[in-house]
């Protein structure tokens, strides 16, 4: 069909909002622009008219608190009007009470597909838009996500063009030919302020950070922790970026050079996005930014996208879990968001990229501290993420992997994540469920606060090794490493012959309270799934406060220095947990020991009892 000259149709579609919303009927659907790409003024308009109307249903994704639909949809002073909310989230939380009846729980990558085949067909779409360039594309600017596919489903399309909105590259324009109706308004763009954070934020952005190599690409989700984990990234390079919402935090790090894209698999140099939510600062950073482009949901939110990008990271905060590993998630009563529907795209797409990772962050507690946000169990209903799905969970007290996890292994690392004023209720229950087989006990590292700070990554040639105190979720690596170590280095290690190492002879290695015994472990390979190379531990002699340390380290990584790490890091725990001195007790034959003692800090004693060799250091006596 042959238009006309754009500039003749744009005149010729201009209306006021008003006549606009003539064109609407009772009992129709009508779709308008999502979070803060909302044309407002249209909005407050339909609100003014609201009498008019019965039976009108709005369709929207989950948005902000102040919008003026999210007024629509709290006041509706007539009762006319729906509100259809697309939101994946559980709708547990009280601020979302009045909406539950109309919310349609959906991914959000499926949700272009449900307009364009017409299964949810619209009537009308309103939308707000940047003003038409040279050749008549007016962009989407800070909200492309469904907006694309509502314009191209719609009836009757009603674009509000704001001079503010910022031009955005990427597939993101529509044509003035392509729009019905054009109100032309200028008003300020929807804003946020930064998300407060949890009082825990910085220690959980710490060991996020850690799990996020150089050349990343990564997405953040609209939790309450991501202005802590931006910073903590800081230190990062090269990273690239591929999610649904850019945040000011992420335009920091490409003004200082962390963010630049360089190893994208795909759009390699490019920030890839749907939706910018934030301040001025941040829509005037996107204008017309070759750097950065937005695409729909359908494609930035599609797993068989996300997985192409190199090393995908993806990070996403979940409002409560249980001890298998499933996750709730809510929007916030501060910024109703919708990224509770991007998330399990992103966490299923991550985990299909070869070298990707899934992270959960979860708080140990309510902002109060009062309600444990770990839970026994959960109701089913208000899962977002199921517990098959669910890999990397970070909280205060640590980080876990609980991909390929049998359900006793998950609740043992999901007791060590929660407060520990809560671990004794959450493991009896862990055994009244069946989670823990008969005969388990609540272990001292499961009532102690496991040591973050105590974590190292060294190198070694080309190899990544990673020195921290075991954990509970330990044990069976630990038995493996025995087990595949040579006979002299067992007989070194236990002083006799020995081809059995069960449970009970390992458990004071990972069952420990972190303090008067500690065991520090060298291991290499995938978070979750390495392998341990070296063992380090010390167990107090109470009336001496003086700790006895062993070491096992296998046959291949000996002689590279990892003993030497391992009794470095003791030595430090023990003088900052107030222990006196360390004591080792070894044959004459092991000069390795010897050897390994003597790099001490502190003065080294050696003595002769009944053909052993003890070697003592005493901290409070220096060269």
């Amino acid at each position: 069909m042959r238009t006309n000259y754009w500039p003749d149709e744009y005149i010729e579609k201009r209306r006021t909002a008003e006549e606009a919303m003539q064109m609407i009927r009772s009992g129709q659907r009508v779709f308008f622009g999502s979070s803060c790409a909302e044309p407002q003024h249209l909005a407050n308009i339909l609100l003014q008219m609201a009498d008019h109307f019965s039976d009108l249903e709005i369709v929207r994704l989950m948005s902000l608190a102040d919008s003026p639909i999210t007024k629509l949809a709290n006041e509706n002073p007539y009762g006319n009007f729906n509100i259809r909310n697309i939101y994946h989230g559980s709708a547990a939380a009280t601020h979302l009470a009045s909406s539950k009846p109309y919310i349609t729980p959906i991914n959000i990558s499926a949700v272009p597909g449900l307009f364009l085949k017409h299964q949810l067909p619209l009537n009308a779409a309103f939308v707000q838009t940047s003003p038409p360039d040279d050749f008549g594309w007016m962009s989407l600017g800070i909200s492309v996500d469904v907006c694309l596919a509502a314009i191209q489903s719609a009836d009757l399309v009603v674009a509000q063009v704001n001079p503010k909105m910022p031009r955005v590259l990427g597939q993101s324009f529509v044509h003035v030919n392509d729009v019905d109706i054009v109100v032309e308004k200028e008003e300020d763009l929807l804003t946020i302020d930064d998300l407060p954070e949890f009082e825990t934020a910085h220690k959980i952005a710490r060991m996020v950070a850690n799990l996020i190599e150089d050349g990343s690409t990564f997405q953040l989700g609209l939790g309450a922790t991501p202005k802590a984990i931006l910073l903590a990234l800081a230190d990062k390079n090269d990273l690239g970026v591929h999610t649904q919402f850019i945040i000011d935090g992420i335009m920091d790090l490409v003004a200082v050079g962390v963010i630049n894209n360089k190893y994208k698999d795909i759009h390699n140099g490019k920030l890839v996005a749907s939706n910018a939510v934030g301040s001025t600062n941040l829509y005037e950073f996107i204008h017309d930014n070759p750097s950065i482009e937005f695409y729909p949901s359908d494609y930035v939110n599609n797993p068989g996208i996300i997985c192409q990008n190199s090393k995908m990271t993806s990070v996403n905060m979940v409002m409560e879990m249980d001890l298998t590993g499933q996750a709730a998630v809510d929007a916030l009563p501060h910024n109703y968001f919708a990224g509770v529907s991007s998330m399990i795209d992103f966490v299923r797409g991550s985990a299909q990229c070869p070298n990707g990772k899934s992270i959960l962050l979860i708080p140990s507690t309510s902002f109060d501290g009062d309600e444990t946000r770990i839970v026994s169990a959960m109701d089913s209903g208000g899962v977002v993420i199921p517990r098959g799905d669910v890999s990397y969970v970070v909280s205060e007290f640590g980080a876990v992997n609980l991909f390929g996890k049998n359900l006793q292994e998950r609740a043992t690392a999901m007791i060590s994540l929660a407060h520990p004023k809560f671990r004794d209720e959450l493991f009896s229950k862990a055994k009244e469920l069946g989670l823990m087989s008969h005969g388990r006990h609540l272990s001292d590292s499961l009532k102690s606060v496991y040591p973050a700070g105590l974590e190292e990554i060294r190198k070694y040639g080309d190899q990544t090794v990673q020195l921290r105190p075991a954990k509970p979720v330990d044990e069976r690596r630990i038995q493996e490493h025995f087990y595949n170590l040579d006979k002299k280095d067992v007989v070194a290690r236990f002083f006799h012959e020995k081809t059995s190492f069960l449970r009970d002879d390992v458990e004071s290695m990972f069952e420990t309270d972190y303090i008067k015994n500690l065991t520090i472990l060298a291991v290499t390979g995938e978070f979750g799934f390495g392998e341990v190379i070296g063992i380090g531990a010390y167990m107090i002699e109470s009336k001496k406060n003086i700790a006895e340390v062993a070491f096992s380290v296998s046959k291949k990584w000996q002689g590279k220095g990892i003993a030497s790490a391992l009794l470095l890091k003791l030595a430090q725990a023990a003088k900052d947990n107030g222990i006196s001195g360390l004591v080792a007790y070894t044959s004459p034959s092991n000069s390795s020991m010897i050897k390994l003692f003597k790099k001490l800090s502190s003065p080294v004693k050696s003595s002769l009892d009944d053909g052993m060799i003890i070697l003592k250091c005493n901290f409070e006596k220096t060269e």
